[in-house]
């Protein structure tokens, strides 16, 4: 089995930006004020404000080459398919069973019952939750500070393969950037897909765009 992790440089050529974007969103906000439980009670409608610039942005992306190459592989190999993205563009480009570690922009949870469902467009304070009619809308997205999903799925998926493989992540960002520490003590081969290396500890590398590197690599694994 191989097991694949996305990061942001998997979707920045679809025009999402990554964190360390200079001019990008993400500069533009104090990260601890936006994407921290903290600074969701402080200023709830300051944090669901960026969310929804966030979502807007995402849904008016479309899938680049390298998702549509991860989704052949997904449907003609045994893939696990783990991505810290928020964004839903695997699946839009066909991609199977697409583990979302860090959640997803296009899902709403009550902050108060953990009630799950389809995010609107704009999320505001007074939206009710549909389950428990709370007014504790935000998005089901990981903020820092908070335990990634399917963290169980997700190591036991590691244990099983044959290949990790680590693209467009800058491996900096805990427990993600762990995962080749735990894929090497396995003795599973590892290897880098990337804009440029990230100074992991990685059996092999791949450098370049990803909408040029990830084609080339899934046609080989493909024709293998």
């Amino acid at each position: 089995m191989i097991f694949v992790l996305t990061g942001a440089g998997l979707s920045a050529e679809s025009g999402l930006g990554t964190f360390r974007d200079e001019g990008g969103l993400w500069t533009q906000y104090d990260l601890s004020e936006v994407a921290t439980p903290e600074g969701f009670a402080a200023d709830p409608e300051k944090v669901l404000a960026f969310y929804n610039a966030r979502r807007a942005n995402a849904d008016s992306a479309t899938p680049n080459a390298a998702h549509t190459a991860l989704a052949r592989l997904s449907q003609q190999t045994q893939t696990a398919l783990v991505t810290q993205n928020v964004d839903s563009l695997l699946e839009a480009a066909g991609a199977r069973d697409v583990i979302h570690m860090h959640g997803q922009l296009d899902w709403a949870l009550c902050a108060g019952c953990g009630a799950r469902w389809d995010a609107p467009a704009v999320m505001q304070v007074s939206d009710p939750c549909p389950a428990c009619a709370a007014k504790a809308t935000r998005p089901d997205v990981v903020w820092f500070g908070e335990m990634p999903y399917h963290m169980d799925r997700i190591e036991n998926a590691l244990s099983a393969a044959d290949l990790f493989v680590a693209i467009g992540t800058s491996g900096t960002v805990y427990p993600a950037a762990g995962f080749v520490e735990m894929a090497r003590a396995y003795g599973i081969e590892t290897l880098e897909l990337n804009l440029e290396p990230s100074g992991g500890r990685f059996d092999d590398g791949l450098y370049g765009p990803a909408t040029d590197i990830v084609p080339d690599w899934v046609d080989r694994v493909l024709t293998a």
